[in-house]
């Protein structure tokens, strides 16, 4: 499988080629992949750009026969400008001699013509990560230390104190204010966060979009020391507003604090952030006795909840509309599992799905889910989409009721489609097609959720028989304020349209989200901008 190929997205490339039409369409695929390309038809030409743009360009692709300068001459030359710049020569020879020259002048990796995409994208990150490029280990928006480098550090140093800093509310800011406000009170925050945190004595890390690592340097410093400091910042916070755009915007925190070894202090963090919130507490320190509470007696009483809810029916599928991108017209629904109190209060399943999935009582939720579908199907004529998981599928009593089911209902099973869910976590590809090979026999077809997200599975398109992706809602969500995004995107319809397959974008939230996606050609799309999900009565 290709992995992580998401770090290409920020780099800028030298592409140096003679063949016309191979530079051409190779160049046009790294568009998609890559933020910057620079193409030279020859090595003298690879080099008068790289003496040009030396501080852009990340990495180098060259040919190796090329007329005037050749790319191993060009080579040469550019490693006395850069010695540490990475390289990759892509050449039609394979003998010993011409490898071992072009590694003893110090090309990092080869890729054999006809080239293989995949394999290249593959090696340009390979590349990219032995050089450990600043990109990969730099948030862009802040220019903080990224998750990337929080978990480099965390294997590399004796961390035993930090702390986890969340926005609240962040997705409400953005929807009040735009992602381009979001985005600066980000910025200012981690201005903030570096002035009060002296680098002398801490590290601040951004790890996700509104969420901040503070690691302490110094081991055995005081927690109670430590707390009160991350109080006063969050006390500061709540005070002064942020100055944006000369409009003062309000926004508060909340602090998770943790010791312990580097990585079970930074897990023993996102626990305890939210247990805090839970609790309505501004700042917390994970200690063992929270541990137990927070971690222990939750997941048994969602274990007992869970029970119940088979045993009483209180799961239940509710239906999301997926529309015809060019007449918003409704194509299918995607069945999602929610649980219904006695009270009749809708419970999302990230507040059950992890411990139902860890007790062995998760496949009740795809033989509720599929029942249900069927039951939309057969009553209401709709169609409908069913995620399944690869857990499900290596689960033999699983896959017999699905079957079965199927048997039992053939007269509508085309009507019902698979949405296969965690492509990165597939381990057997032979087990997941003879599952696709099986259901194709009652005329359902065969998705894959969350594709293109870190690139890793574009290698699906040929490895199984699969109808529609998904794109996954990281690249739609921001879609219509970033050209980068666009371009991925773009790629993916590309490529999926290149095997026939369908494309649908979810998180389509507003009218800019569903126009980009209706100029980029996308076949379906769904999101709270067309509806949220449905009960079965309130389908007509």
């Amino acid at each position: 499988m290709i992995n992580n190929i998401s770090i290409l997205k920020n780099i800028t490339i030298l592409y140096a080629e003679d063949e016309k039409d191979l530079r051409e369409v190779t160049h046009q695929i790294l568009k998609g992949f890559t933020k910057k390309q620079y193409v030279a038809q020859n090595g003298q030409e690879g080099l008068e750009l790289f003496k040009k743009y030396e501080k852009e360009i990340d990495l180098i692709i060259t040919d190796v026969n090329m007329p005037i300068l050749n790319g191993l001459d060009m080579v040469k030359e550019i490693k006395k400008i850069n010695l540490n710049i990475p390289i990759i020569v892509a050449t039609a020879f394979s003998n010993k001699e011409y490898l071992l020259e072009a590694i003893d002048i110090g090309v990092d990796k080869y890729v054999l013509k006809p080239i293989d995409i995949a394999k290249l994208l593959q090696v340009m990150s390979q590349s990219l990560i032995y050089h450990e490029l600043k990109d990969l280990y730099t948030d862009k928006l802040t220019n903080l230390p990224n998750r990337n480098k929080l978990k480099k550090d965390l294997d590399q140093n004796n961390i035993d104190l930090m702390a986890l800093l969340d926005v609240d509310e962040f997705s409400t800011i953005n929807d009040l204010f735009g992602e381009k406000i979001g985005d600066t009170i980000l910025y200012e925050l981690a201005n903030k966060l570096k002035e009060y945190f002296n680098e002398e004595d801490y590290l601040v890390y951004r790890i996700e979009a509104d969420k901040f690592t503070i690691v302490a340097k110094k081991n055995n410093q005081d927690v109670n020391e430590f707390y009160n400091l991350c109080k006063a910042f969050a006390d500061k916070i709540e005070k002064e507003s942020l100055l944006i755009d000369e409009d003062e915007i309000d926004i508060n925190i909340t602090i998770g604090i943790a010791q312990g070894d580097g990585a079970r202090a930074f897990k023993y963090s996102q626990r305890v952030i939210n247990y805090a919130r839970t609790k309505l507490q501004r700042i917390m320190i994970y200690n063992e006795s929270f541990r137990i509470q927070q971690s222990f007696e939750e997941n048994i009483k969602w274990v007992k909840q869970l029970k119940v809810g088979f045993r009483e029916n209180l799961f239940q599928a509710y239906f999301q509309p997926i529309v015809d991108t060019q007449t918003k017209e409704v194509h299918k629904y995607e069945a999602l599992i929610r649980y219904i109190t006695k009270e009749g209060v809708e419970i999302a399943p990230y507040h059950f799905i992890n411990v139902a999935k860890k007790t062995k009582l998760y496949p009740n939720i795809i033989k509720i889910v599929i029942q249900d579908s069927f039951k939309l199907i057969k009553n209401k004529n709709k169609r409908v989409s069913v995620n399944i998981s690869f857990d499900d599928i290596a689960n033999e009593e699983t896959t017999a009721f699905i079957y079965e089911v199927l048997e039992q209902n053939k007269e509508f099973t085309e009507f019902l489609e698979f949405e296969i869910l965690e492509s990165e976590e597939i381990s057997d590809f032979n087990e997941v097609s003879k599952f696709i090979s099986e259901i194709k026999k009652f005329n359902c077809i065969v998705g894959v959720d969350d594709f293109g997200a870190g690139y890793s599975n574009f290698n699906l398109l040929t490895l199984l028989d699969i109808d529609f992706v998904k794109i996954d809602g990281s690249l739609i969500e921001r879609i219509n304020t970033s050209k980068d995004l666009e371009i991925i995107v773009n790629t993916i319809a590309n490529f999926s349209k290149e095997f026939k397959v369908k494309t649908v974008a979810e998180y389509v939230s507003n009218e800019d989200i569903y126009n980009k996606i209706k100029e980029l050609n996308i076949d379906y799309c769904q999101g709270y901008y067309f509806d949220k999900p449905l009960s079965y009565d309130s389908i007509k």
